[in-house]
């Protein structure tokens, strides 16, 4: 088994020498990085967080979160599509071993991840995770999904929307979350399905465009659903334990803040090396780093990444389920500084380099693209962050109905 040492240190070499080299080409070109994810599939990645006993790498939590970060700091758009691949593998090992379930419910789990898991080890599938709608208030937990799944014979039968779908097109599986649609009763978050849609099956469709301000490469269109099979193998969770995972388990909904932890990295870095004339383009070797002003500028960058990171790797650390109301909070406040932070290093790193560093043959205008982007990603954006953490911090968990 490899250590954790060598897959970041294996993160690194990917990024460094294939990641990088391709980044601004995939970006310009608002292309899924598909050799990327060539590299992964060689290096195994794609078995990353599967247990070893599935034939994965069997990476936990928290050691993802760093080989992410490390990701995340030469491609965010690989390092955030990668995410929901692997999300989906944690939401059905780890986490899914964390909740409680009858033994007939844990048989049938069993079961069916170790035919997911063959897909991805075997045959080297790629699983997207779509999860937000038209109507955000679903994927920000305040109501139940709008795309329905119905029970039928062997399986469930789909229909509804889901937009920022990244993967589109590049997935070989969709895990999509779905309120089950019933004969009696009005929908309810409690009754979410948690399935894997063929991207290949009938009633599956990929629409709209996908040219925007950063996260460009995430090829991340809409899905429309119309009366989509799904057999009961592709049931990714038992009925009910998506939302106990999402109320038990919330440390699942930080797995999008490796990346821009890494793109917070790389601007620093980037800012380091254009004032000592080390990249092609900027200044003379070693002139604009005398400046004061500049020093004072990368000292301010510092202490922000610093201050993220300490939060960041706290939080990840805290990780469990059941997490007592401080580690709840705490991990908000890490989403929080994460997303903002990571775009004000950027925007620092512009301001310090100077009007050269606007020139899109330089790295930093796309990490300053990229980083915006954080603080718009569901089901934790900075306002509900902010949100949480002032009314969970005033009232007791009874006082108020849970969001997820």
């Amino acid at each position: 088994m490899a250590t954790q040492e060598q897959l970041v240190a294996t993160a690194r070499q990917l990024g460094q020498e294939k990641f990088l080299p391709r980044s601004a080409t995939y970006d310009r070109e608002g292309r899924f990085p598909t050799e990327n994810y060539d590299d992964l599939r060689e290096a195994g990645f794609l078995g990353l967080v599967i247990p070893e006993r599935y034939g994965g790498l069997g990476v936990d939590y928290a050691r993802y979160m760093e080989i992410s970060a490390e990701l995340g700091r030469w491609c965010g758009a690989t390092a955030l599509t990668f995410n929901m691949h692997c999300a989906t593998m944690l939401w059905t090992s780890q986490m899914a071993d964390d909740l409680k379930m009858t033994p007939t419910q844990r048989y049938k789990h069993e079961k069916r991840r170790a035919g997911i898991y063959k897909k991805v080890i075997k045959d080297g599938a790629i699983f997207a995770q779509p999860f937000s709608e038209p109507n955000s208030a679903a994927a920000a937990g305040k109501a139940p999904f709008g795309t329905t799944a119905k029970k039928v014979r062997g399986g469930w039968r789909v229909n509804g929307r889901k937009h920022f779908a990244s993967l589109a097109g590049a997935a070989n599986y969709y895990g999509v979350l779905c309120t089950e649609a019933k004969d009696i009763g009005e929908a309810d978050a409690r009754d979410t399905i948690y399935l894997a849609i063929d991207g290949m099956a009938d009633g599956f469709k990929i629409t709209g465009d996908w040219d925007v301000l950063g996260m460009r490469a995430t090829s991340s269109n809409n899905l429309e659903l119309t009366d989509v099979f799904v057999p009961n193998d592709h049931q990714l969770m038992p009925r009910g334990k998506y939302y106990q995972a999402a109320l038990n388990w919330p440390h699942m909904f930080m797995s999008l803040c490796p990346t821009y932890m890494g793109i917070a990295q790389a601007a620093f870095d980037f800012t380091c090396e254009y004032l000592r004339g080390e990249v092609d383009g900027g200044p003379p070797a070693g002139s604009a780093r005398h400046s004061a002003a500049k020093q004072m500028a990368v000292a301010e960058m510092r202490i922000k990444l610093e201050q993220a990171r300490a939060l960041f790797k706290r939080a990840v650390g805290e990780a469990a389920i059941n997490p007592c109301k401080d580690e709840r909070l705490r991990a908000y406040a890490a989403q929080y500084t994460v997303m903002e932070f990571a775009n004000d290093i950027c925007r620092l790193a512009l301001r310090t380099c100077g009007g050269r560093a606007i020139f899109r043959n330089l790295r930093l205008e796309q990490l300053y693209r990229d980083s915006r982007c954080g603080s718009l990603m569901l089901p934790w954006t900075p306002e509900i962050c902010m949100e949480r953490l002032g009314r969970e911090s005033l009232f007791d968990p009874s006082d108020h109905q849970k969001e997820l």
